[in-house]
């Protein structure tokens, strides 16, 4: 994890410390901590190359040759110690343009960025898909994941819940945009695969064809290796095609996406299981200089209650929807109960309906709000007719002769737990009741499935079966052995498996180049600053989030045919509109501080800026009251705030939100910009002198002193020899 304050920040607030409090009194010494402090700032500020870390450490060299200096001397091995011991904090910043920990104003990445498992530059692309650039946004986008089609439309959306835009209203749509741009450029031919570097000569075996093994085999065969894929299913995907029914993911999307990886040489073997039909030994004789394993989490949990074992109606949520996703349409039963709350227990609810299961309820042992599924998952299913049990706690499968009666339950409350701060169910005694079904499926959770692993030997495991990995890394605890995705996690999400491949190339490519390997996890990387889209402040504040159009109730019951139809074209275009591009802006609150204490103006009152106290804001206000003084644009750090003058106006904006337009006034003897004439009026306000001297007229100060001078010199006695 990142430290809590970063450590560039810290060298450059030490060092300032002790310009300012004097401790450096050679003229000497106080000019070259002065460069490094420069140096350190350019570091801090996005401005730096290669050569300020040497340059720091050879001024640092400098500022230690006077022994009878002693600040000097602390101060230079102070220096040392802080780069020596923070290198790759220092080098991320040079190289990334990013600070993880949001210190460096400068270099503060967006929240959706920083909160996405795989790091996208999601404000640029947002951006470009608003210019209509779909092809350019998906190149964004593959820089950091290879499939942004499939994660328009089953991404969990992490970024989404930490959208700034959802203190004003509601969250960029930040999922289907995405979606929107890969099927944009996948029907125009302009869905393009980037160049590969040239073949280094070397080979990674990726075992598991699922988002995680396929997104390392991306990167590293755009690195230049040899890449070959092993899988014992016969066709890749993983649980994006095994477990994700196709009514939210169609089957042909995931195959276009994998066709890209094809294009690029990956070679893909199905039907071949690791540590059957492969062996470690036998790859490694092929000449396979490095290993990386996704093998997921297939394997159900069992409920553990009495009736279980050995019921032919008991099944598991993941083998039931594999078998259904390689072509078994077999209807499970006429009443079917589902046990769990997860997107896994919904998705076996809603494959059951379509298949024609007459009634489908769905088990779960807390109350609504407490279930981890997602919530439009959760409203599509209750539309569909799955009727949900809250606060049902499994106990028995009740059975008869060669079937099942249904479940036994019991009733449960929920109640805090000391040092907890999720609720616990507890059961309510005497509460038993039956809920008839003729089959039951279990989605309670899933594990790792490590019988294929027996002969890798020297691999570290977790308490709970997973692979124990350097999340930093990906390393195992085997030399040239690397995994990810849910096999390392547990169960978890397609975003986080991309993640994990992503940084298992980066790790392996390390590896096989002999440079040594990180010891902090690596921060997003700022694809370049796109510049913004400007919306007037009035449409900015009335835009809102689309709904989604779905496909119709009743097809929705009895076919796979794809739920989420996707919004028109229109609607991607003003939603990526509604982007604050926080990117740029920080919401550090300097504009309104300056505003409103300095200026005593009070025109940027923008709640959402405070994340203590946030409050519904209004960019509208803004126009009301602003005097175009400009003081917001002038002590904003990053820019965000711009004023300038077009045509025959002065425009306030805020990462393209147009605050407020004032018509310019100009002088009326010389034709130069006064400026509006709210900023004048409180100019001459605050000094009561400007414009005295010219009476009425609007001048600018040159021409008001010509004026004042004239005035002054005709109204003097003349002087006669």
């Amino acid at each position: 994890m990142p430290a809590k304050t970063c450590s560039v920040t810290r060298t450059v607030t030490e060092l300032k410390h002790t310009i300012d409090a004097g401790r450096l009194q050679n003229p000497r010494s106080r000019r070259i901590a002065e460069e490094i402090l420069q140096l350190l700032n350019d570091i801090a500020w996005g401005r730096a190359g290669d050569r300020h870390i040497p340059a720091i450490a050879s001024l640092a060299d400098e500022l230690a040759y006077d022994e009878a200096d002693a600040a000097a001397m602390e101060t230079a091995a102070y220096l040392h110690d802080a780069v020596d011991h923070n290198r790759e904090v220092f080098v991320s910043h040079i190289k990334t343009h990013n600070c993880s920990t949001g210190d460096c104003v400068k270099l503060a990445p967006a929240p959706c960025q920083m909160t996405c498992p795989a790091g996208l530059d999601i404000p640029t692309y947002v951006t470009l898909i608003g210019m209509g650039r779909d092809a350019e946004a998906i190149d964004v986008i593959r820089r950091d994941c290879p499939f942004p089609w499939v994660c328009g439309l089953v991404c969990t959306r992490p970024c989404e819940f930490m959208c700034v835009r959802a203190r004003i209203d509601t969250p960029i749509s930040i999922k289907f945009l995405k979606g929107f741009a890969a099927e944009r450029a996948m029907s125009e031919g302009s869905y393009r695969n980037p160049e590969k570097a040239p073949d280094k000569g070397q080979k990674v075996c990726v075992i598991g064809a699922g988002p995680g093994g396929m997104s390392a085999a991306y990167y590293l065969i755009l690195k230049g290796y040899g890449v070959r894929v092993i899988e014992q299913h016969p066709t890749a995907g993983g649980m994006l095609l095994l477990g994700i029914p196709r009514y939210r993911l169609p089957r042909e999307i995931i195959d276009r996406e994998v066709a890209m990886l094809t294009d690029l040489g990956v070679e893909f073997r199905f039907n071949t299981r690791f540590g059957q039909d492969a062996t470690l030994a036998d790859l490694k004789g092929e000449g396979f200089d490095a290993f990386f394993f996704a093998i997921g989490a297939h394997q159900a949990f069992k409920l553990g209650i009495p009736g279980e074992e050995g019921c032919p109606q008991v099944l598991e949520a993941i083998a039931f929807l594999r078998r259904v996703a390689l072509g078994d349409r077999t209807v499970p039963g006429n009443t079917v109960v589902v046990i769990g709350g997860g997107n896994v227990a919904i998705d076996a609810a809603r494959t059951c309906l379509r298949l024609g299961c007459r009634e489908v309820t769905l088990a779960y042992r807390r109350a609504r709000t407490e279930m981890p599924a997602d919530r439009e998952e959760v409203e599509q299913a209750e539309e569909e007719g799955i009727r949900f049990a809250f606060l049902t706690i499994p106990i028995e499968v009740a059975k008869n002769n060669g079937g099942i009666d249904g479940l036994s339950c019991l009733r449960a409350e929920l109640v805090k737990m000391e040092g907890q701060d999720r609720k616990y169910p507890k059961p309510i005694e005497g509460s038993e009741f039956l809920l008839a079904a003729d089959v039951v499926i279990s989605a309670i959770g899933q594990k790792v499935d490590n019988t294929c692993m027996t002969e890798v030997n020297g691999l570290d495991w977790t308490r709970r079966n997973t692979i124990q990995v350097n999340t930093a890394t990906m390393e195992t605890s085997r030399a040239g052995v690397f995994a990810a995705g849910d096999a390392v996690t547990g169960p978890a999400t397609v975003i986080e498996a991309i993640g994990g491949g992503k940084r298992a190339a980066e790790s392996i490519d390390r590896y096989l180049s002999g440079i040594p390997q990180p010891s902090m996890p690596r921060v997003p990387v700022r694809r370049g600053r796109i510049d913004w889209l400007e919306v007037p402040a009035s449409t900015k504040m009335t835009l809102k989030r689309p709904d989604m159009p779905l496909l119709n109730l009743d097809r929705r019951r009895t076919t796979f045919q794809q739920v989420e139809l996707g919004y028109p074209e229109n609607a991607v275009r003003e939603e990526a509109r509604r982007c604050l591009r926080c990117d740029i802006c920080l919401r550090c609150g300097k504009c309104v501080e300056i505003c409103r204490d300095k200026m005593g103006v009070n025109a940027l009152q923008m709640g959402y800026f405070d994340f203590d106290h946030p409050v519904k804001t209004d960019f509208r206000i803004t126009a009301e009251r602003c005097i175009a003084c400009g003081a917001c644009a002038a002590n904003c750090p990053t820019g965000a705030m711009r004023m300038e003058d077009r045509g025959h106006e002065r425009v306030l904006s805020l990462c393209g939100t147009i605050l407020n337009r004032q018509k310019l006034l100009y002088c009326e003897d010389c034709g130069a910009v006064l400026g509006p004439a709210r900023y004048i009026e409180f100019v001459r306000k605050r000094t009561k002198t400007v414009a005295r001297a010219a009476g009425a007229r609007a001048l600018c100060d040159a021409c008001s002193r010509h004026a004042s001078a004239k005035i002054t010199t005709d109204n003097l006695p003349s002087q006669s020899k």
